[in-house]
């Protein structure tokens, strides 16, 4: 089987990052128990999956990436192609001769370097396919041919062509915006592009910011002429439109369906056309339910600062009261991100809730501080696999009846405090390895 149908064949046949990663950047090994070097440095690989301009890394850090990491890395189409020809050096020497493997390791040095300007290729090809003369399948390209047959074709745009808005007012496709999802009911586009051309899009989907009247938008991201509000959010963050497939209205100058909505989660505003706040937990439990999966992650990456802490004070309100209004408590607690070093839940509220904190708490390694107020009523075994922890607060939970009496044998435990959780029984692990405080308060340290 040839090279290049290989790597076909484990990239779309099996469609997983994580075989990608193994079949590549892992030593094998021979018949005869023999390892051999792997066939690329996984530094390298890294490189080479976000060259490609259609790999979807979904917001996964490739160097620290886990398993459940993985199966949200979408390895683009073009990744074949830039792995072949990683692997297929152009020397002038052959293999055996002398230098021939440092002119190897120099070819596969400069390959990488110039990757930022292959992408440039790639994405150049993937827009102008149609328009390239002569050979046009990339796999029968060398870098170099797929530079000659791109360079007099031009990336920068700065607006969409009279042709293009009016496809875009039956297709909703624009360019400047991209479209997620075509549902029954609904179809759900983003603004990401920061430049002239995204600006150009937000004033389209946003019906130029005439008027509702004119089945159009009021929302300040959409006006002409007037960058100032576009710029503002974008470079927050991501701008999602929300078109009504079957309205019966349509705006007077987009053509558009007349009920629309713009979601910016960097911000925290879910709008309709008039420009005002919605529901969203009713409008996406309710007539927009086929969007609720497809935005959980966005909801999510509120629920933490900078990855690292979960700080909650209520469930009523924020984003994190969105998210458990739409998804739940449990989900809540399973759409933490690996990384945190604290972890507080305080029940301000004063509302009856009964978290359950689940056994895979253990996935977070990285942990420090556990805080949970007024919200518990068990606290699994789990918890004792968090070698890093060194702080353990449970106060004010009446429901809570014990805890791991294996807490005690924590390496980095310095401080356990339970106060007025007055229906725990303390484990004698607990009263023999520490030094009662007061106010059922433990110090651990030496």
């Amino acid at each position: 089987m040839k090279f290049t149908s290989i790597l076909k064949k484990v990239i779309l046949e099996q469609s997983k990052y994580q075989i990608l990663l193994d079949k590549f950047t892992e030593p094998t090994v021979d018949k005869e128990g023999k390892k051999s070097k792997p066939k690329v440095k996984k530094e390298d690989f890294y490189e080479i999956i976000k060259a490609d301009p259609t790999t979807r890394l979904n917001n996964v850090d490739l160097s620290t990436a886990g398993k459940e990491d993985m199966e949200n890395i979408k390895a683009g189409k073009y990744t074949p192609w830039l792995l072949k020809w990683y692997l297929t050096p152009q020397t002038e020497s052959q293999p055996g001769d002398r230098g021939y493997e440092a002119e190897v390791q120099e070819y596969r040095r400069t390959f990488i370097e110039d990757l930022s300007q292959v992408t440039n290729d790639l994405k150049k090809h993937d827009r102008f396919k149609a328009r390239i003369q002569g050979e046009k399948d990339i796999m029968k390209m060398t870098p170099r041919q797929l530079y000659d047959a791109v360079k007099d074709f031009s990336l920068e745009k700065t607006k969409a062509s009279a042709d293009e808005k009016e496809k875009a007012s039956q297709t909703f496709q624009h360019p400047g915006g991209e479209i997620l999802k075509r549902g029954k009911t609904w179809t759900l586009v983003r603004i990401s592009d920061p430049g002239s051309l995204g600006r150009d899009a937000a004033c389209f989907y946003g019906g130029y910011q005439l008027d509702t009247a004119e089945g159009e938008s009021r929302w300040c991201t959409s006006s002409p002429g007037y960058d100032r509000w576009f710029n503002t959010y974008i470079v927050q963050g991501p701008l999602y439109v929300i078109i009504k497939n079957d309205d019966a209205r349509f705006g007077s100058k987009s053509k558009l369906p007349a009920t629309r909505y713009q979601f910016h989660f960097p911000t925290n505003q879910f709008q309709d056309a008039s420009n005002h706040g919605i529901d969203v937990i009713e409008f996406l439990n309710g007539p927009a339910a086929e969007l609720k999966d497809f935005f959980k992650p966005e909801f999510a990456k509120g629920l933490t600062t900078n990855g690292t802490k979960l700080e909650i004070d209520s469930f009523t309100s924020g984003v994190v009261g969105k998210f458990v209004g739409l998804y739940g408590l449990d989900d809540m607690i399973e759409s933490i991100p690996d990384t945190i070093t604290v972890f507080s839940i305080q029940n301000r509220d004063n509302k009856e809730i009964s978290i359950r904190i689940p056994e895979s708490i253990s996935r977070f390694q990285n942990l420090e501080t556990l805080l949970l107020k007024n919200c518990i009523s068990e606290i699994p075994d789990s918890v004792c696999q968090i070698k890093s922890l060194n702080f353990i607060s449970l106060l004010a939970n009446p429901k809570l009846k014990t805890v791991p009496a294996c807490i005690a044998d924590l390496p980095n435990l310095v401080f356990i405090n339970l106060k007025d959780s007055n229906n725990v029984v303390v484990p004698d692990s607990i009263q023999q390895k520490g030094t009662k405080m007061g106010n059922n308060m433990w110090d651990f340290e030496d």
